[in-house]
């Protein structure tokens, strides 16, 4: 059965529908060897490339699944590593179709909920900034911040040229020493941003979980390395968060 072009690279992860339709309109996507056109349909043995790197030889719709996965500190979130750390992916199930695309990153010494999807689309209207999600945080650092680095931190500070800025950040408790334990929400997923905001604090994040990304929260009973499968009402809520159906389409916009 065919499918609207924009909507099978879409699922595959490459970019939003939007985008999309702008690479076939600049000419850069192909199908079968032949420029693509806006609202064309492809068959599921259709060959389609974009700026002549092949990216679908024989699509299939594939069911939309989501997964939470409980990150430990020590593995990394790209698919294989030349120093042979761990990764993420080895710890996901098996799927025959499709693959899994991570919504978002922690770095090594981060750990806490990681959402993956075989959505493309999914993946990313959930970074994408203009739905505001909400990612929440709890971080061990270094040092206590004073009432005015706190109202600097959600203000928003430049760093490295770029503005940054956190929603909430509030104390929850001393955990012996010098380390303070906070509670930190913001609405960006930018490389390592909550350490490089307290280090412009003049503080040194020594734990950094990961507990909520947007409605989605790190299930308590869920052991560091283990996943589960998304479903029902929070399902729901997830989509609805972005526009997004329960079907594997997208609505009408």
């Amino acid at each position: 059965m065919s499918e609207k072009l924009h909507k099978v690279l879409a699922r595959a992860g490459l970019g939003s529908r939007r985008e999309i339709e702008k690479w076939i309109e600049q000419g850069r996507v192909s199908v079968d060897g032949q420029p693509a056109s806006v609202g064309v349909r492809v068959e599921p043995d259709a060959e389609i490339a974009v700026d002549g790197r092949i990216v679908a030889a024989g699509h299939r719709r594939v069911p939309r699944r989501v997964i939470l996965y409980h990150k430990p500190e020590g593995q990394i979130c790209t698919r294989s590593d030349p120093q042979g750390r761990s990764s993420v992916y080895e710890h996901l199930p098996v799927i025959d179709h499709g693959h899994w695309i991570s919504v978002g990153r922690l770095d090594i010494n981060t750990s806490g909920l990681l959402i993956f999807t075989t959505d493309g689309e999914l993946a990313h209207r959930l970074m994408h900034p203009r739905y505001g999600i909400e990612r929440e945080y709890l971080v061990r650092a270094a040092g206590a911040l004073t009432e005015t680095q706190r109202r600097q931190l959600i203000d928003g500070i430049d760093i490295e040229g770029q503005r940054a800025a956190v929603s909430k950040v509030s104390v929850l408790r001393s955990s012996g020493g010098r380390n303070r334990w906070y509670r930190v929400v913001l609405t960006e997923g930018r490389y390592r941003e909550v350490r490089r905001l307290f280090a412009a604090m003049g503080m040194s994040v020594n734990r950094l979980k990961r507990l909520r990304f947007g409605c989605i929260h790190l299930p308590k009973d869920l052991p560091a390395g283990g996943w589960r499968t998304l479903g029902g009402a929070t399902m729901k809520l997830l989509l609805d968060s972005v526009d997004l159906s329960e079907n594997n389409g997208t609505r009408d916009r």
